[in-house]
């Protein structure tokens, strides 16, 4: 097959000016402009394309793309002088206290200017790169100054792009959904999970219902166990008071890791290309799972804490947790007894995504199982482990992966990465990669017991040094 690049997509590009708050932060130079540095060096915004930095100091452009230079660079070692200059054409600063109602009808006015000026109505997009917890005054602003309309025709739509966790519990996620509902309908919200935009979450759908061979064998009569795993050999990093206020539960597992669940549980949708269908699904997988009850906890659900967080936050009574493992069960007939692992933790031996699917031996053999892992970084592939006769006279078996690798088969430096994938499917109003509100809620519901009983004891916090395994999880998967 041949190698893969960006002259592969035959994208239709659409006009946007993208409006990012927080423009100036970690977020934004780390992740969205080299983003949207990439797309535009391989043609993917449109020339119309504007970029509008919303910042409540005084910062130029220049500042702007020197600040963003080393996120660029880590692509691919290099920033093309072209492409950078090209891309600032795009990018126009805008001052304004983002937190304070007077700054938007003006911003609403600059907009309305720039379609003037380019003569064409834009879709719109507002990114908010900023934390989570001063969102809803921002939403309440656009909606009240009229931003959540589109252009000046009201022909395109205005997208919201809002960043996880999205609330800090079951109460303060509705909360924040009622003020969102109010201004902005569904098909408008675009809640960022790069998680469900990686190349190897998509190939899942493709991967179950276009290889006949899986999907027969996809329910509780042939698999034994799923685990989802996010292991970091990072450990915070320096974001103490984002850290402090989420932890690991809510930092990957309410959002990003019962999303992957939801795709690897999900029924044939009616029409496998079609959003709403495959929303459908992921939400009924949701809508299954059995919350953690309270007495149970002790028994379904491990927490730790690397030792040196404490110091590093500095708060030597902090109960946060940097690694949670859950089990989860489904209520669903096909799913029934079918343990669901989640896990995910900080500062650990390797830096390991995947998903594990492990099949039931057969009635007569308790040894050989089979397993099928999609792993998701940093190396992104599929892998099958089969057991196979070895070479020789002696009928020995041994254990041997089958992998289909993407750097082997593609030019994976070539296809987009997750908050390029991000950012085009918001241009094109695509919400199939995006969590429902309805999703939310049901990721909220299934977490919120355990999260109480943590919020009442640290009893059960296990310490664990930086570059192990983290705590013992025997306790959960003995079971």
């Amino acid at each position: 097959m041949d190698n893969m690049d960006y002259t592969d997509f035959h994208l239709e590009l659409i006009p946007a000016t993208i409006v990012i708050f927080g423009v100036t932060g970690d977020l934004s130079t780390r992740k969205l402009l080299p983003s949207l540095y990439e797309l535009e060096k391989n043609g993917l915004l449109h020339p119309k394309t504007r970029i509008i930095g919303i910042t409540r100091r005084k910062f130029t452009l220049a500042q702007l793309l020197k600040s963003s230079k080393e996120g660029i660079r880590d692509k691919d070692g290099r920033v093309i002088g072209s492409t950078l200059k090209s891309l600032g054409k795009k990018i126009e600063m805008y001052e304004m206290n983002a937190a304070s109602g007077e700054g938007y009808s003006g911003l609403k006015k600059y907009l309305d200017e720039i379609e003037a000026q380019v003569g064409l109505c834009m879709n719109r997009l507002y990114y908010l790169a900023i934390p989570p917890q001063v969102s809803a005054p921002i939403i309440t602003h656009l909606g009240e100054n009229g931003l959540n309309h589109g252009c000046t025709r009201h022909n395109t739509l205005s997208h919201l792009l809002l960043e996880k966790p999205f609330g800090f519990d079951t109460a303060t996620a509705e909360e924040l959904i009622t003020v969102t509902r109010k201004y902005f309908g569904e098909k408008q919200l675009f809640r960022i999970d790069h998680y469900l935009a990686k190349e190897t979450v998509q190939n899942l759908v493709t991967f179950r219902f276009r290889n006949p061979i899986f999907e027969d064998i996809w329910d509780s009569k042939h698999i034994k166990s799923i685990s989802v795993i996010a292991d970091e050999k990072i450990d915070i990093e320096g974001r103490a008071n984002f850290y402090e206020q989420v932890g690991a539960m809510r930092d990957l597992i309410q959002s990003h890791l019962l999303n992957v669940v939801s795709v690897v549980m999900m029924n044939r949708p009616k029409d496998i290309t079609s959003s709403d269908d495959i929303h459908a699904e992921r939400q009924r997988v949701l809508d299954a799972i059995e919350p953690v009850p309270a007495d149970r906890v002790l028994e379904r659900a491990i927490r730790g804490q690397y030792i040196g967080y404490r110091e590093e936050v500095n708060n030597l009574a902090s109960n946060i947790e940097t690694f949670a493992a859950l089990e989860f069960r489904s209520r669903q007939t096909h799913w029934q007894n079918v343990p669901i692992y989640v896990r995910t933790g900080k500062a650990l031996a390797k830096k390991q995504t995947c998903i594990a699917i492990e099949f039931k031996p057969q009635a007569d053999d308790h040894i050989h199982t089979n397993q099928l892992v999609f792993y998701i970084q940093p190396n992104e592939s599929i892998t099958v482990q089969l057991w196979v006769k070895k070479p020789g006279f002696e009928n020995e078996l041994q254990m041997a992966p089958m992998q289909f690798n993407y750097q082997q088969v593609f030019d994976t430096h070539g296809h987009p990465d997750a908050y390029e994938r991000v950012l085009v499917d918001a241009i094109r109003g695509d919400n199939t990669l995006f969590a429902t509100s309805d999703e939310v809620m049901a990721s909220w519901r299934i977490i919120q017991p355990v999260l109480d009983y943590w919020a009442t004891t640290g009893d059960d916090l296990v310490r664990y040094p930086k570059g192990s395994e983290g705590p013992d999880m025997s306790s959960l998967l003995s079971k």
